[in-house]
């Protein structure tokens, strides 16, 4: 099994790759996720969906998602339709996170032993980043950026492109069931403001067996 401490950064910039083949696209509509929001708020006040885009936005004021919960603020998307155990699956979907946004993570693989996640890309000083270990993208406010999350299940391996580019490979942490959340979700120094916006979200499974 791959250790987080065997965590390869991938240096060189390689040719663009289709992640997409030999996966199936599964259908993806408002069936297949539901809101993470302050619990005290309606949604329009912290998210909108609009020209194909999801705005997902929380201040670091305010309220947990559920009432009691000792959790940071929070507004995501939950793929709740697609929960996994097995198999190998995969998150396509095109951010931008907006200037001044910090503390924050903006996808995540849920689901782990010991702990809430296998994977969190969480964004600091301006920087895509695993957790707070490694730097993916060192620039990326203000931009349009495609990203593909892959979760091989059976081999506890996670794969993060971006642009179609592999630029992490790291080990997941266990559990028996997973989904992908993105949005916003305060962390560490979080920004009094935290936004990011999604656009053609694409959920795609391939069976091993």
């Amino acid at each position: 099994m791959i250790s987080w401490v065997m965590m390869m950064m991938i240096s060189c910039r390689a040719d663009e790759v289709d992640t997409t083949l030999g996966f199936t696209d599964l259908p993806f509509n408002t069936s297949y996720y539901h809101l993470h929001k302050p619990y005290d708020l309606p949604e329009t006040q912290r998210y909108s969906f609009a020209g194909g885009v999801h705005r997902l936005w929380v201040y670091a004021t305010d309220k947990p998602y559920r009432r009691g919960s000792p959790t940071k603020p929070r507004t995501e998307l939950m793929i709740s339709g697609y929960t996994y155990s097995s198999g190998i699956w995969q998150f396509e979907g095109q951010g931008y996170v907006p200037k001044g946004t910090n503390g924050v993570c903006i996808m995540q693989v849920f689901g782990a032993t010991r702990r809430a996640t296998s994977l969190m890309l969480r964004v600091y000083n301006g920087s895509l980043m695993y957790y707070q270990r490694a730097v993916i993208v060192p620039e990326i406010f203000d931009r349009w950026f495609r990203l593909n999350v892959i979760h091989d299940v059976e081999a506890a391996a996670l794969e993060v492109y971006v642009d179609g580019v592999l630029l992490l490979v790291v080990a997941d942490h266990g559990g028996k069931s997973h989904y992908f959340k993105f949005g916003v979700y305060g962390q560490n120094n979080m920004s009094d403001c935290m936004e990011s916006r999604w656009k053609g979200i694409r959920v795609l499974y391939k069976n091993v067996t």
